[in-house]
């Protein structure tokens, strides 16, 4: 593995600016990247990102945009003065939304990710949403993923295997709910960072387990330790 695009992505998800400078000043950006959801940019927006940036991270954006085509084309336009390495878009968004979403990525060198189903949904809301099992939801949502030649989706730890069998091992996977580094908890779609990665995870992402230890730039070398070994 070389270290110029580390596996580990650390979500900070506090809109307090000195408490998200504290985590930052204690994390390496040749071990992470930095992740930026609606949280922290609706709070602390762009003047954030781009400290985030000169401080040397990489960023992956996870505003999960979901509107209609032309202005999510322009949103994602809109950060062509940030450096930002990936971003979320809403698969159910559709085709054309997911079109517009790669030519702006592209236009401002960055990769385009797509959110199948949120973890808080359930098999009874999908069914409500979608008229479609859980499984089925997410497997079509993918295959449109693919049909637009998306650079990569998010999917839980169980849907890994799902997406390897559908896009291959070429597009990025990153994996959230990933809650230890040997063992998992009994939360349904979590899994520990070696299992992931072992199960075909290219990136990790890894909030409280580490912006909430005791020592934070020691959980952040445990968990890359865990999985270079691999």
């Amino acid at each position: 593995m070389h270290m110029t695009d580390p596996r580990i992505i650390v979500a900070i998800d506090t809109f307090d600016l000195t408490l998200a400078n504290i985590i930052l000043d204690q994390l390496d950006p040749n071990l992470c990247k930095i992740k930026i959801g609606s949280v922290v940019f609706n709070a602390l927006g762009k003047s954030f990102l781009k400290e985030v940036s000169l401080r040397g991270f990489k960023i992956f954006l996870d505003l999960k945009l979901h509107d209609i085509p032309n202005t999510v084309y322009e949103t994602i336009v809109g950060f062509h003065d940030c450096s930002i390495d990936m971003l979320t878009v809403h698969l159910s968004g559709g085709e054309e939304m997911l079109k517009k979403a790669m030519l702006a990525g592209k236009s401002i060198n960055a990769k385009v990710i797509g959110v199948s189903i949120l973890t808080s949904l359930d098999e009874v809301d999908t069914l409500a949403l979608f008229d479609n099992d859980l499984d089925d939801q997410i497997r079509y949502l993918f295959k449109i993923a693919i049909k637009v030649n998306l650079d990569g989706i998010v999917c839980s730890p169980l849907e890994l295997e799902l997406a390897n069998t559908i896009l291959g091992s070429y597009s990025i996977k990153i994996t959230p709910g990933i809650r230890d580094i040997k063992v998992g908890d009994d939360q349904a779609r979590t899994m520990s960072a070696n299992d992931a990665i072992e199960n075909g995870a290219t990136f990790l992402v890894i909030g409280r387990p580490i912006t909430q230890a005791e020592d934070i730039s020691k959980a952040l070398q445990n968990f890359n330790n865990s999985i270079c070994e691999k």
